[in-house]
């Protein structure tokens, strides 16, 4: 095992030493900026109670939040205190967004307010709760090694924290939050490139962000893109949703975090839009492969409308139909240099297998290729999707072993990021290549 790593560690200095050499002789002010754009869940979010708000009962109001700011400001995630049942229960009432067939929109609970704070910051980025840092660390490992490249918080380095509940909707549909981050985004790049220089700048997303990222440039103008894009590096982008999100539907899904009843979050994971997003897409997955298997029935990606109502959530059908399915037919090559960097040969969930016990009990899986969340064949779904695509740059790099999360945190995986950015600052570029780092 030793060696294995030993060996992996040899191949990463090699394949790195052209761009390190490089780097250390780039001046720091003609760095890129760069933009980080987290996953789900991936940044703090904070909420306000008006007098509309209605608790669930006495403990939730009286107990939950218990700090507050002078404006009733208090962060709602992530708070250690969800972790409790009561509390639970009164944090997925109030982070729950409902659907408005007649506006065809979603919208908070009432009397419940959020925002996102330090817009343009890495700081809500860096930790999901600041007094727990080293369990709630999330984009910190990264802007600690862009740091030591040279970068700068606040000059050439910047956050773009979103409401992760929210997605984007297929075109002719309103999505009046997404739409709001496309425009704070679109304006802190703009701002980003021209307090350096008028440098393009270099996007990085993790997870769900990549998807928010893609619809963003190809929502904006060609012209638009040619000036102030330089490159757009995507972490574990689920192209094409992931199997696993079937199961967080049906299930509920703690994500690892002791403590927590799937059953008590799966209401909320449910009227999440971001997760209906993150359903496995028929553009991507075979359409013959049962995904979710009962005694009586089996669901492929062509059966997701019947999959939601026989969970007993119906209401999910109409959003899924009119404003996720056409979304995520578009994977559009933006015509901008691209760099999907993922995980590989980690077990990751295929095929979710339920018994008599129904839906309220976890499922017996089989496993496939990925990163441990994505399967392999999201991971990769660029790849095919822009095979033809002209004047379109796509550099694809597989990291086996790498999970999900570890490809934020991990040495390993944080120097071919960085490797990455060190090129392209020194204007090293591609076509369409892939390439595994093993």
């Amino acid at each position: 095992m030793m060696k294995g790593r030993l060996l992996l560690r040899l191949k990463f200095i090699l394949y790195l030493s052209m761009a390190t050499v490089t780097s250390a002789f780039a001046a720091k002010d003609n760095l890129h900026p760069v933009i980080l754009i987290p996953g789900s869940g991936g940044n703090q979010l904070e909420a306000r109670l008006t007098a509309e708000y209605k608790p669930s009962g006495l403990f939730c109001n009286r107990f939950f939040p218990l700090k507050k700011d002078c404006d009733g400001w208090f962060r709602i995630w992530f708070d250690p205190s969800v972790l409790l049942k009561p509390f639970a229960e009164c944090y997925n009432r109030r982070m729950m967004v409902y659907y408005d067939p007649d506006a065809d929109d979603y919208h908070n609970a009432p009397g419940v307010e959020t925002r996102v704070s330090d817009f343009g910051s890495t700081q809500s980025l860096l930790y999901l709760d600041p007094h727990l840092k080293h369990a709630t660390s999330y984009m910190e490992p990264l802007v600690k090694f862009l740091e030591q490249a040279g970068y700068a918080s606040g000059k050439n380095l910047f956050g773009a924290p979103y409401d992760f509940r929210y997605a984007l909707a297929a075109e002719g549909h309103p999505s009046k939050v997404g739409s709001k981050f496309l425009e704070d985004l679109k304006d802190l790049v703009e701002s980003s490139s021209n307090s350096n220089g008028g440098k393009p700048v270099i996007l990085v997303s993790h997870s769900l962000g990549g998807l928010f990222v893609l619809q963003f440039l190809n929502w904006n103008s060609d012209y638009w893109r040619q000036r102030y894009i330089k490159h757009f590096i995507a972490l574990s982008a689920p192209w094409g949703g992931t199997v696993d999100e079937m199961l967080t539907f049906a299930s509920g899904n703690t994500f690892g975090v002791p403590l927590v009843d799937p059953l008590v979050v799966r209401e909320q994971q449910r009227t999440s839009a971001t997760n209906l997003w993150l359903m496995p897409s028929p553009k991507v997955f075979n359409d013959t492969k049962p995904l979710v298997i009962t005694p009586n029935s089996s669901y492929t990606v062509l059966d997701i409308p019947h999959f939601l109502r026989d969970i007993g959530f119906p209401e999910g059908v109409q959003p899924y139909k009119t404003r996720v399915l056409p979304l995520v037919e578009n994977l559009t090559a933006p015509l901008v240099p691209v760099t999907c960097i993922t995980g590989s040969e980690v077990r990751t969930p295929e095929t979710l297998l339920y018994g008599d016990h129904g839906f309220d009990k976890d499922p017996d899986i089989q496993y496939g290729d990925g990163d441990g969340t994505v399967n392999m064949v999201s991971l990769l779904a660029l790849q095919r999707a822009w095979t033809s695509s002209k004047n379109q740059i796509l550099k694809v790099i597989k990291l086996p072993g790498v999970t999900h999360k570890s490809i934020l945190n991990g040495e390993a995986s944080l120097d071919v990021i960085i490797g990455e950015i060190s090129s392209i600052n020194s204007h090293i570029s591609g076509s369409i290549v892939s390439s595994t780092v093993s």
